[in-house]
């Protein structure tokens, strides 16, 4: 199953990377504030992913889903976290949100893995 998080990875790094060579200077302004948004402040990174991954949860884009769930995985939040989380968004979302639930779930398994 880590083969879904390298291909996830191999995946976003590559189109990432044509995007930001395409030189528009919109994209790359977007870019730059959702990484500023990420860092360090009144929150710490931690709530703030988990912040990222309710919200990309309710709004069911898996990609989202799963970086926030990859970085939150390396930054030591536990899988009892993410699921509390992960409740949080399935309430809010309605049960709209499961298959993205169960999505989420496969690929925490997949990091555990790696």
């Amino acid at each position: 199953m880590s083969k879904l998080v390298d291909d996830f990875n191999e995946y976003r790094s590559r189109m990432n990377g044509k995007l930001l060579a395409d030189n528009n200077k919109i994209v790359k302004r977007i870019f730059n504030l959702d990484t500023n948004a990420y860092a360090e402040g009144a929150l710490d990174v931690k709530t703030k992913e988990l912040l990222g991954l309710v919200a990309s949860t309710v709004l069911r884009c898996d990609d989202c889903v799963k970086y926030h769930l990859e970085t939150s995985y390396k930054l030591g939040i536990t899988k009892g976290e993410m699921m509390e989380a992960m409740g949080v968004a399935t309430l809010v979302g309605g049960t709209i949100v499961i298959p993205h639930l169960r999505k989420a779930y496969e690929f925490w398994e997949a990091l555990d893995e790696k």
